[in-house]
């Protein structure tokens, strides 16, 4: 089928409407846009969530919450989710990009305690809390200071 014979399905377009050419058609005078006032003017809109100058809902609703802006953004792996690396793999954060369980190396990573160590593992350049450390170390693994 040429592309030059494409047409759109019957009934799916309408005819556009000329506004402001004459009484005849209609919408002559003013055009649709009603009287005077800001929206019959030339190259007038409203604002996103302009609500005809009521105060609008964005500035009604209460600010809640605070971000810190300088704060490091830690990323977190569970113990259980150590489980996918290999078998004799060094828990850094290379491999835990290339297992999929960070996002960036050159972010700081965490190791929590949920789940149990499964086998020994050697954790480098990772922090790593109490409850997560005591369980490596009683697997037989250990936690090389960051």
């Amino acid at each position: 089928m040429p592309l030059d014979n494409l047409k759109p399905a019957s009934g799916s377009t309408h005819p556009k409407r000329r506004r402001g050419r004459g009484s005849s058609s209609g919408l002559g005078g003013s055009a649709g846009r009603g009287e005077k006032g800001y929206l019959a003017r030339a190259g007038s809109h409203k604002k996103r969530g302009f609500e005809g100058g009521q105060k609008p809902l964005h500035l009604r609703l209460p600010k809640r919450g605070f971000k810190n802006i300088w704060a490091d953004e830690i990323q977190v792996v569970n113990l259980k989710d150590l489980a996918r690396l290999p078998e004799g793999a060094v828990v850094e954060p290379e491999a835990l990009k290339k297992a999929g369980l960070i996002r960036r190396v050159s972010q700081p990573v965490k190791i929590l305690g949920t789940g149990d160590a499964v086998r020994a593992f050697e954790i480098r350049s990772c922090k790593v809390s109490a409850a997560a450390e005591k369980k490596i170390t009683e697997a037989g693994g250990k936690v090389v200071a960051a």
